[in-house]
């Protein structure tokens, strides 16, 4: 893992943070209307957890990242639908649907998506600002 020393390090670990929580708020989605033959091989949703890595010190203040500790499966019973002429159906003619709901979903992706375009809109804002510093030193 390389060391925090600016505030683009802090930006692109904010991104790449970013974009897991889409990508598996993307599996989910793709995964809705999935069904399995057991409760056990239901898809479950799916969740970044996030933590923060620290940078080295800069002065009196130290920077602070975040990224993705680890995805966890959120324990969401799956849904039990009667489907006696589905090749999956157990024994009594169930099958399991996955328990994603797909409007807690979209707003995960929206929310994501948003702060995403915030932290490249930051990044970007950032940039500028210092290429005007350059030119108000020549």
């Amino acid at each position: 893992m390389t060391d925090i020393r600016t505030v683009f390090d802090v930006g692109a670990r904010a991104l790449s943070a970013q974009m897991q929580r889409l990508n598996t708020t993307a599996s989910n989605i793709a995964n809705s209307g999935s069904i399995a033959g057991t409760a056990d091989a239901a898809y479950r949703p799916l969740r970044p957890v996030f933590a923060t890595d620290l940078g080295a010190a800069m002065g009196e203040g130290v920077l602070a990242a975040p990224r993705v500790d680890k995805i966890v499966t959120l324990e969401r019973e799956p849904a039990r639908i009667f489907r006696p002429d589905s090749p999956q159906a157990d024994d009594d003619g169930f099958v399991y649907m996955s328990s994603v709901n797909n409007d807690e979903e979209m707003i995960e992706m929206v929310e994501a998506s948003r702060q995403y375009q915030d932290i490249l809109e930051s990044l970007g804002t950032l940039r500028s600002l210092m290429a005007r510093t350059l030119k108000m030193g020549q």
